[in-house]
């Protein structure tokens, strides 16, 4: 199996950011009420992970890394410090413009989606892509597909989760489980099966 498939099938279902990781569970669970509502979400997320892991990835190769800017007569200067605050500042301008496209093009998903979509800012999901990416050493089309990988397995995930719980909504649970107990119980039994992804030997 060629590498690009690895890193993708790895980011989307082996380490699922939201069921192996646990990342932006907040909005994973807000958000997946409605399975329409979770499909835009999805997207959303989709989006602005593909677009700002890989570009994300070139600032920390180009600029921020130790030696980065040997090309401008300065390879001893370091900046790999601000790299938190840089990531951020590219993902939020992404949100932003996503934020207006959807306004433009989506009115009813931008209603329903509310406070939620300019919060993608601080979805510590997307920021965990770009900084895995940078962890991992991951070359630009490396990141690339992981950056989509780990996009795909969020949407997913708040996809199968929003299914899930509308199917729930004609059910009769037991009065401690209504509400966000059940939906907990729910998002943990789709952890463990995507658990099953680990033991997957990827040749």
């Amino acid at each position: 199996m060629s590498d690009t498939v690895q890193i993708f099938v790895r980011a989307a279902f082996v380490e699922n950011l939201a069921l192996s990781f646990f990342l932006g569970m907040c909005f994973f669970l807000a958000v997946s009420r409605r399975v329409e509502t979770a499909l835009g979400c999805g997207a959303a997320v989709l989006g602005v992970q593909t677009f700002t892991v890989p570009l994300n990835q070139l600032i920390h190769a180009r600029l921020l890394r130790p030696g980065a800017l040997a090309w401008a007569g300065l390879p001893e200067v370091d900046l790999s410090y601000l790299g938190l605050l840089s990531y951020i500042g590219v993902i939020a301008a992404s949100v932003q413009i996503l934020e207006m496209v959807v306004e433009r093009f989506f009115p009813a998903l931008f209603r329903r989606l509310g406070i939620y979509l300019p919060l993608l800012t601080v979805n510590c999901a997307i920021l965990g892509g770009s900084l895995f990416t940078v962890e991992r050493a991951y070359g630009f089309g490396e990141a690339a597909v992981y950056g989509f990988g780990s996009g795909f397995g969020w949407a997913l995930a708040i996809c199968m989760l929003a299914g899930v719980r509308e199917k729930l909504a004609y059910a009769d649970p037991p009065e401690g489980l209504r509400g966000l107990g059940l939906c907990f119980l729910v998002a943990g039994l789709l952890s463990l099966g995507f658990l099953g992804f680990a033991g997957i030997e990827l040749r």
